[in-house]
């Protein structure tokens, strides 16, 4: 069981790998593609398609699992022990189809990020600045009591007004 965990960790980072390094260059899947199709059917130039760069799951799953038979092929040959086994070979196909759609997420989150920095360095300032606003206003503010008081106070009292009575008197009307 630990070397199957093993297996299955470094598949993924081999996945991770092999992503990455075909998001870069796609120079021996143009080879194939060049030598299996006619030149109407070839990729165009500025195709960025790889084994599993821009690929669908059945693809991807197909790929991979020729790579390990291969390797498998190779290990048997070269090894007289018995370490390629269907579970290490399970894990190891699961695991770097695993590790492809986590490089591919990475990348992904890379370029958004790239795209999106200069507003979200604008967006931080932006908040910083507000927090700055909000910090001085509560440590400078006295109360909504006393500012209200004060408003009061400041207001120069009204003189008393004259009664209907008064105002009738004034006009002679009374």
């Amino acid at each position: 069981m630990t070397l199957e965990i093993i297996v299955f960790i470094g598949s993924i980072l081999f996945g991770i790998l092999l992503y990455w390094r075909e998001s870069t260059g796609n120079g021996m899947y143009r080879f194939f593609n060049k030598m299996m199709y006619s030149k109407k059917l070839q990729m165009s130039p500025n195709d960025p398609t790889g084994f599993l760069y821009q690929q669908k799951f059945i693809l991807r799953l197909v790929f991979i699992a020729m790579i390990f038979l291969v390797g498998i092929l190779i290990a048997r040959f070269l090894i007289p022990i018995d370490i390629a086994t269907i579970s290490v070979f399970a894990s190891s196909i699961v695991g770097t189809l695993l590790g492809t759609y986590i490089g591919g997420f990475i990348l992904k989150s890379e370029k958004v990020i790239d795209e999106h920095s200069d507003t979200l360095e604008e967006k931080f300032d932006h908040a910083i600045e507000q927090s700055k606003d909000f910090v001085k206003d509560i440590t400078s503010r006295e109360p909504k009591v006393v500012e209200e008081a004060k408003k009061e106070i400041e207001e120069e009292p009204q003189p008393p007004k004259k009664s209907a009575r008064e105002r009738l008197k004034d006009k002679g009307l009374m």
